[in-house]
């Protein structure tokens, strides 16, 4: 196959070029980084030129503004790159008859379960990046029926400033550790959710599907993971809810995921636990 990747220099984005290459042409595009294309998914004219440049078998979209407070601050500016840019690549796509796949978010839900969002239970997102991410499910749905969502939930990978690498930092420099302990979700390797889409495609059956690592944890539990594993184990954490962590967006409560439609197509992601084990390892970490 002939596959866009958008966002190609983000974590996902490279992460599944180098995947994909293995058996496919895959072709990266990003506002920045070493990428074959530049693409500003906000402009509906410069998706529509690259889709048909590069005539694409399928398109995996993987771009988007991840940070969800920056979301919370300019919500106008969240629904522009994450709506409305996903809404002008689905139309795109759509126009030429070529399938698209979207990353979308565990945050499209609204967290008020006690037990794991499966793919068809109703989005209510809570916050303005989970709306956003909610508004391109909901072009893609309706413009291009030849779709797959991936919601996925707290991903880490090696060169990321995410949560994982924040925790590590922190115990390295001795500094105190606060830690949400009433938010819960799967913590999800990279590397791993990467190999699953690469998996999907090959299906050629759409839909939406759940890509995380197997069980889930809070947040405290997840950093106290690590730390163990680590060799932090005497580094103690503080349990704070998340009402005591100020910030500008609030996340739901509990967004575990379920994995119920790709796993009946064999495609499933091991235990976050052994993806935290395997990050550590590549990260040099004696375990």
């Amino acid at each position: 196959m002939r596959i866009l990747v958008t966002g190609a220099a983000g974590n996902l984005g490279s992460r599944l070029i180098n995947q994909l290459r293995d058996k496919h042409e895959a072709i990266g595009a990003d506002l920045h980084g070493d990428v074959e294309y530049f693409l500003d998914i906000e402009h509906y004219d410069a998706c529509c030129s690259l889709v048909n440049a590069v005539a694409p078998t399928i398109v995996l979209h993987t771009a988007a503004w991840t940070d969800v407070n920056g979301c919370a601050l300019d919500p106008a500016r969240a629904l522009r790159i994450n709506g409305v840019g996903t809404h002008n690549l689905a139309a795109c796509c759509a126009n030429s008859d070529i399938p698209m796949l979207y990353v979308s978010t565990n945050e499209v839900f609204d967290g008020m379960q006690r037990h794991p969002y499966r793919e068809y239970d109703s989005p209510n997102p809570q916050n303005a990046y989970g709306y956003s991410k909610w508004h391109g499910e909901r072009a893609l749905q309706q413009i291009n029926p030849r779709h797959y969502i991936v919601r996925t939930a707290w991903l880490f990978a090696h060169g990321g400033g995410n949560f994982l690498q924040a925790i590590l930092a922190a115990a390295k420099a001795g500094k105190p550790l606060r830690v949400v302990s009433n938010e819960i979700a799967n913590p999800t390797y990279t590397n791993d959710l990467a190999e699953a889409i690469a998996r999907l495609i090959e299906t050629r059956r759409f839909g939406a599907y759940h890509l995380v690592s197997q069980g889930a944890v809070s947040r405290w539990g997840f950093a106290r993971y690590v730390l163990d594993r680590a060799g932090f184990s005497d580094t103690p954490i503080e349990r704070i809810t998340r009402q005591q962590w100020q910030r500008p967006s609030l996340p739901p409560e509990y967004t575990a995921l379920e994995n119920i439609e790709a796993s009946s197509l064999t495609i499933s992601l091991r235990p976050w636990q052994e993806g935290v084990d395997a990050f550590l390892k590549a990260e040099g970490f004696c375990l």
